[in-house]
């Protein structure tokens, strides 16, 4: 499961960027602080984390399905 804090987001898209599936889209969503926020696809996920590497303000958590 992807958790993305719409709120924490600033809209940098680094988590666009560095997916290798391509989970992360750019959005016309709009956040409290008037940023564009990222949309995703939980099915293309692998949990390989790198956007929660990434993320500078640790907006994503992935956590696996039990």
């Amino acid at each position: 499961m992807i958790y993305l804090n719409e709120e924490l987001c600033k809209g940098c898209f680094l988590c666009v960027n560095v997916c290798p599936k391509n989970v992360y889209t750019p959005s016309d969503v709009i956040n409290h602080k008037g940023v564009k926020v990222p949309i995703f696809d939980v099915d293309k996920c692998i949990k390989c984390r790198l956007c929660t590497l990434m993320c500078p303000d640790q907006a994503i958590d992935i956590e696996d399905d039990d």
